[in-house]
């Protein structure tokens, strides 16, 4: 076998490359993600990595999705075509995931299974970080252990809270890579337009409402002892996605 390069060095999920491929632990939830990527890769969904089994280990075996990923994903979205390529990607994936339910028995990260009616199988942590690029076009979607079943809006506000984005000037400037502070309800339009929502309206409130679900999402799997929700749990981490509730909840005017 070729040389393994780390690609995540996690104490709880060590995820490394080996030649053209990606090799990750599984999970209770693992078979429903694969039903999901060979529901695209049928689909022709050209943004997903394909499944090819497990290796001698017992991890997963995924294709390699070649790009710039990771923080230089940050950068791609500070512009107008950044921005409005990832609504777009967003939009395509749930588009093509749109009929797909998942076979009997299996559930997700969750514990749900099949999708109600309204929902599809959400990415559950579309962000900026899990995009592939290639130069200024999307080239994949990364790391799809969260996914679950939740209106399209769920997705839609989750990516909002870091593109349009629900952080403050210093944090825009210092990590987010804008030259300049955002016009962040500039931004939520465009998104929005983009992924072709007929309005804003509404958004400011999904997003807010999907902060406080990740908060308590976060708690229940660490009180269950699920990583790595615990170990944030003991280093304060709820801490911070409180403040980052109370900055939207006193900063809502920026964005209506």
């Amino acid at each position: 076998m070729s040389r393994e390069e780390i690609l995540q060095d996690d104490e709880h999920r060590r995820v490394v490359r080996v030649g053209d491929t990606v090799r990750r632990p599984v999970h209770p939830w693992t078979p429903a993600v694969h039903a999901l990527l060979r529901h695209l890769e049928e689909a022709s969904y050209p943004y997903s990595p394909r499944v090819l089994g497990l290796d001698e280990q017992g991890r997963e075996v995924l294709t390699y999705l070649e790009g710039e990923s990771g923080p230089r994903g940050w950068a791609k979205v500070v512009g107008d075509a950044g921005l409005v390529s990832f609504a777009r990607l967003l939009r395509g994936y749930h588009d093509a995931v749109a009929g797909f339910r998942p076979p009997p028995g299996l559930s997700w990260f969750t514990g749900e299974a099949e999708p109600r009616d309204g929902e599809v199988i959400c990415h559950g942590d579309f962000g900026p970080w899990n995009v592939v690029w290639r130069g200024d076009r999307p080239a994949g979607i990364l790391d799809w252990d969260y996914a679950l079943p939740r209106p399209r809006l769920h997705d839609v506000a989750y990516a909002l809270e870091y593109v349009a984005p629900f952080r403050d000037d210093a944090e825009c400037l210092r990590w987010l890579r804008y030259p300049a502070p955002p016009d962040r309800r500039r931004r939520l339009e465009l998104f929005a337009g983009a992924y072709g929502l007929p309005s804003a309206e509404g958004l400011v409130d999904a997003v807010i409402g999907v902060q406080r679900d990740g908060i308590e999402r976060v708690r229940e799997l660490a009180a269950a002892g699920r990583q790595p929700q615990a170990r944030w749990v003991a280093e304060g981490h709820l801490d911070d996605l409180g403040g980052r509730l109370a900055w939207s909840l006193a900063h809502r005017h920026l964005f209506e």
